[in-house]
């Protein structure tokens, strides 16, 4: 058996490394999140003259009568989905979109749920995608909003599981940016 040198044998080597674009010679990991694995989008389409859209508008009756009253007319958007084994307990995803009630942030959803034919808020006014995560809190399944934000059943409502930034000196930090932009320049 013929030995080649050790420099042959390294040249060869960083010729061929050299030559392999940089994203072939990276390990490649695939991503997994156990936060969204399993997860089913919640869809929001319009549904004129079905129960849904009659309870999402009555629901939220204060906001459609703002914005009428300010010549607005938005479009109401809703989605059902059973978030506990009990029959009774159907949850309605309800948006309300038009540029007076939508931000930069998007247009905030509120969900309802349903128990014993009442129907009572249980998260109001999140911004982004929203799924159903086959994980459970006390009974209610999780849900995910955006890709990364967790909510869980704390008994009564939806409680956020992503820690609050710290407020610390925010009152400071605010005062301070507002000098330096009324400062002469």
């Amino acid at each position: 058996m013929r030995r080649r040198p050790v420099f042959l044998t390294t040249a060869l080597t960083a010729a061929l490394l050299v030559a392999l674009p940089a994203q072939a010679r990276q390990t490649r990991h695939r991503a997994t999140h156990p936060a969204d694995s399993g997860a089913q989008p919640v869809i929001l389409t319009q549904q004129p003259h079905t129960d849904l859209d009659a309870r999402a508008r009555e629901l939220n009756a204060s906001d459609l009568a703002d914005a009428k009253a300010h010549h607005d007319s938005p479009i109401v958007l809703v989605a059902s989905a059973p978030l506990s084994s009990a029959r009774d307990d159907m949850a309605l995803f309800a948006q309300l979109q038009s540029a007076r009630l939508c931000g930069s942030a998007g247009c905030a959803t509120s969900v309802y749920l349903r128990h014993n034919n009442e129907w009572r808020t249980v998260l109001d006014a999140v911004s982004g995608s929203i799924s159903v995560l086959p994980t459970r809190h006390r009974g209610m399944r999780d849900l995910l909003i955006g890709n990364h934000d967790r909510w869980v059943w704390n008994g009564s409502s939806y409680q956020d599981t992503m820690p609050a930034a710290p407020v610390g000196d925010l009152r400071q930090s605010i005062e301070a940016h507002q000098k330096a932009q009324q400062a002469p320049k």
